[in-house]
């Protein structure tokens, strides 16, 4: 039997592999690096071919299988097979999740292609987060708000590769104004954890990214726990019309720092991994440049921090599927229990917040848990950051009180409908929390008063139709995301959001086999993508039903 020439699978180029040295220089090759790697081959040469990933798999003892899953499981990896061609230098990508689409996305990405040549690719996305302003582009990491061709064509003249960054509080300012002083006092002895622990239990916070779940409480949870214990910070706000994280970090970046300290030192965590979405390439600049201001000038002892970048998945906005990927593997939610709190990031009890949600650390500590908890409105208690797009006057982040209801926040906030507009429904929690007309606009916007109308508030992204659009549009619009965005490992979800936006392109829906549908989803899905995909279609049957028969 004649010897083989060469090992048993995928040679290695010497090329490749010396790029990828060369890339990666003296960075660790830790599998939980995985994507960071990923990102530096994908940013040098604008998509990640098989001799690269094969070197990068050599280099950091990983089975090509390993690398490849991950490669591919993530949008904004562009993955070249052996013999495909390379896709162009540039690409432009434009929103279609629900408030572009209904700013005009699809004619802009039909205009797109002709005007900027074939040298530009042109393709979808899903929401970029930037729903104040849209229709958005986003011209390689530079998103072009309100765009139109002309904007576009003039971003991509001018070549750009980063994102403008916005005025913000940096270190010194935010010294200057007594911040910091909060940790420093926590670490000096002048606050006992349980003291600090009780001030966020009395005031009433809840998890702001969309569970809900008591602030407090959860400190309690993870400290009751065995150290080491790690902390994971949430700012993949995928969700369609959620944007409030970003609004913050360009403004405010290190208020959440203290908070997300604060909130480490008081559940007794020795380490914090912050996982940025992808798509803020000019936040995570920020961020950058800000951490390493902090940690060479520290106003106190710190525990390592770690910024993680996402790679383009909506599922990772789901905390196991967060921690997944900050792991460096595909972002695939895992099946509870035990939960993270208890065996989260590496194995370790892992306390993981929304990024909102440790920014009023400092503030109701300083204010007192009664001021926040006194901000309700219609029996309610605290704030919130209500993230609102289309069809009003002043889209944006709206600061109001829980309980506000839509038609209070459309005229006191938002300065009315726009002209030629007349309110005629909402989604009251983005995507997943459902669609009500504007018959139901006097509930209070809080945690737990939706439910009983099927819908929910979850982070709060409050997107706002008129009579020029349809509930059932806007639903399918969202099953679309929702198939695109399911990581595929569980059947209900995977299959199930194909099959009901297949019946929702119907000119009349089969409510009978919808509604089945949507229960099985419901029922059997793993987590809350596939059960929460189906109540915009239910909402549409329940409260619109005029649209669909």
């Amino acid at each position: 039997m004649k010897a083989r020439g060469t090992p048993k699978g995928r040679s290695v180029d010497p090329k490749a592999l010396e790029e990828v040295r060369a890339l990666l220089g003296a960075a660790p090759r830790r599998r939980d690096l995985l994507i960071e790697h990923l990102h530096r081959i994908q940013d040098k040469y604008g998509h990640l071919s098989a001799a690269r990933l094969a070197a990068l798999a050599q280099e950091m003892l990983l089975s090509m299988a390993e690398v490849y899953e991950v490669a591919t499981f993530y949008h904004h990896f562009d993955v070249v097979k052996e013999g495909e061609q390379a896709p162009p230098a540039l690409t432009v990508r434009v929103c279609d999740s629900i408030a572009c689409e209904m700013a005009g996305a699809q004619d802009l990405m039909k205009k797109l292609p002709s005007i900027l040549g074939k040298d530009v690719r042109v393709i979808p996305a899903p929401c970029v987060g930037r729903c104040e302003d849209a229709p958005c582009a986003v011209v390689h990491q530079n998103p072009v708000g309100k765009a139109t061709p002309a904007k576009v064509r003039a971003a991509v003249a001018g070549k750009s590769r980063a994102c403008p960054e916005p005025a913000y509080v940096d270190y010194a300012a935010y010294r200057k104004g007594g911040g910091y002083k909060l940790l420093a006092d926590c670490l000096a002895g002048k606050r006992k954890r349980e003291q600090l622990t009780k001030i966020m239990e009395d005031s009433g916070l809840r998890g702001l990214g969309g569970a809900g779940f008591p602030a407090g409480r959860k400190w309690r949870l993870v400290a009751a726990e065995a150290a080491p214990r790690l902390m994971a910070v949430n700012i993949d706000e995928g969700e369609p019309g959620t944007f409030k994280d970003r609004w913050y970090l360009e403004r405010d970046p290190h208020r959440f720092l203290e908070g997300m300290l604060v909130a480490a030192w008081c559940a007794g965590v020795g380490e914090i991994y912050v996982y940025l979405r992808d798509e803020y390439a000019g936040c995570r600049a920020v961020l950058a440049r800000e951490l390493a201001k902090l940690q060479q000038n520290p106003p106190c002892a710190l525990p390592p921090i770690h910024l993680r970048r996402g790679a383009g998945a909506y599922i990772c906005g789901e905390e196991s599927a967060m921690i997944e990927s900050i792991e460096g593997k595909r972002g695939m939610p895992r099946l509870r229990p035990p939960y993270v709190a208890q065996v989260g990031l590496f194995g370790y009890p892992t306390l993981e917040h929304n990024m909102e949600t440790v920014h009023w650390v400092r503030e109701i500590v300083e204010r007192g848990a009664q001021w926040f908890a006194a901000q309700g409105r219609h029996g309610r208690k605290g704030l919130r950051s209500f993230s609102v797009s289309g069809r009003v006057a002043q889209p944006g982040v709206h600061l109001a009180p829980a309980g506000i209801t839509v038609k209070e926040l459309i005229e006191e906030y938002c300065g009315g409908m726009l002209e030629g507009h007349e309110f005629y429904a909402y989604l009251p929690g983005g995507a997943s929390g459902g669609i009500l007309p504007a018959a139901k606009g006097d509930i209070p916007l809080d945690f737990d008063t939706l439910q009983p109308h099927g819908c929910f508030i979850g982070s709060a992204a409050v997107v706002i139709l008129s009579q020029h659009d349809q509930a059932a549009a806007a639903a399918r619009n969202l099953m679309k995301f929702f198939k695109e965005e399911s990581c595929g490992q569980c059947t209900p979800c995977r299959v199930g959001t194909a099959k009901a936006l297949a019946l929702m392109d119907e000119k009349r829906w089969n409510q009978p086999l919808l509604g089945e549908l949507s229960q099985a989803m419901m029922d059997a899905s793993i987590c809350g993508l596939g059960q929460a995909a189906p109540n915009p279609v239910l909402c549409v049957i329940k409260y619109f039903p005029h649209e669909v028969q």
